[in-house]
């Protein structure tokens, strides 16, 4: 007699994607799908597309503290805009040298002065 597979003894809602199981909100199938596509990666590990969701979703996370953080010193405009991305990853050296080949908008950042 064959053996069943235990989760299907459990019913269909004990099954769960990667992304679920990883915590994430950043679909990993879509990575997946996206690097094998594009030709980038021949052969992937099981966790390679894993890995990569949460750095694009840490690094997404972080973005948008840090321009929610100067959209509110900025007061009356409470929006995140393409243009405040932009200040925003100007602004900061590490996001700077990450996205230095990478326009958001055609707008060029204000550079605030210190004073």
């Amino acid at each position: 007699m064959p053996r069943t597979r235990q989760s299907s003894r459990r019913g269909p809602s004990s099954r769960r994607s990667r992304t679920d199981r990883a915590e994430l909100t950043f679909s990993v199938s879509l990575v997946e799908r996206l690097l094998r596509e594009s030709g980038h990666a021949r052969r992937l590990s099981q966790t390679v597309p894993i890995l990569l969701t949460a750095i694009l979703e840490f690094l997404t996370r972080r973005l948008l503290e840090l321009a929610s953080n100067e959209a509110q010193r900025r007061g009356a405009q409470r929006l995140i805009t393409p243009e405040l991305l932009d200040l925003t990853i100007y602004n900061n050296r590490l996001l700077s040298e990450l996205f230095q080949s990478t326009t958001i908008s055609q707008v060029a950042p204000e550079v605030r002065s210190s004073s």
